[in-house]
């Protein structure tokens, strides 16, 4: 198969896992919202499944870290280096400018280099820390009969309600504009196929410039 194994099995089955809880945890958030958590019985079917698939973000999340650490991979691909400090600016003037007027992106994608630097600042961010926010906002908000009395007692459940909300918006920002940048590989799918195949779709030049070679 032509291009990079870029995406190993068990982070496709993580991604597509972690996108089928995203999309539960926001349409029962969404929910949640417009009905008022106060106005729901405590067992109520919605209520239950949102908390339930908040449970399985987070154990989906550590399993993440797990797997990640495990084979150096967090240091590797999602470790911000000097020479992506270094290609920030240039990656970003891409993205605003020159891929609308036919410029090459700087950066390609391999299996020793997955990431350009917007990418694992993004990366980063979510999974350090607004996905540990959101999880431990939400904890915090579940019904731990000792633990909530005590936020009940010094005000805090109307802050961390309001927190979890927050994160929840910039969570769904996020989601917008990976799902545009989702978009803008060789095809309109071709980020999409790899995520799915594993292997990331090598651009023309590339492979003209291969085939010249041999």
């Amino acid at each position: 198969m032509n291009g990079n194994y870029l995406h190993p099995l068990p982070l496709r089955i993580w991604h597509w896992l972690n996108a089928f809880i995203v999309i539960m945890l926001l349409a029962t958030g969404l929910y949640l919202r417009l009905k008022g958590i106060a106005a729901l019985k405590p067992h109520d079917p919605v209520l239950l499944l949102h908390k339930g698939m908040g449970l399985a973000m987070i154990i989906a999340t550590l399993l993440w870290y797990i797997y990640n650490i495990s084979n150096g991979n967090l240091r590797h691909h999602y470790g911000i280096k000097s020479k992506d400090l270094q290609g920030v600016f240039v990656q970003a003037r891409f993205y605003l400018y020159s891929i609308f007027s036919g410029g090459e992106n700087p950066f390609k994608a391999s299996a020793a280099d997955k990431y350009n630097p917007l990418q694992k600042i993004a990366y980063d961010a979510i999974m350090f820390i607004f996905l540990p926010a959101q999880a431990l906002t939400g904890l915090l908000f579940m019904d731990i009969p000792p633990l909530r009395h005590y936020l009940l007692s010094i005000g805090l459940i109307g802050i961390l309600g309001a927190l979890h909300v927050i994160f929840s918006y910039l969570l769904v920002i996020y989601l917008i504009v990976h799902l545009y940048m989702a978009t803008l590989g060789e095809t309109v799918f071709s980020h999409t196929k790899a995520m799915i195949t594993g292997y990331e779709e090598q651009g023309r030049g590339m492979k003209e410039e291969e085939a010249n070679t041999i």
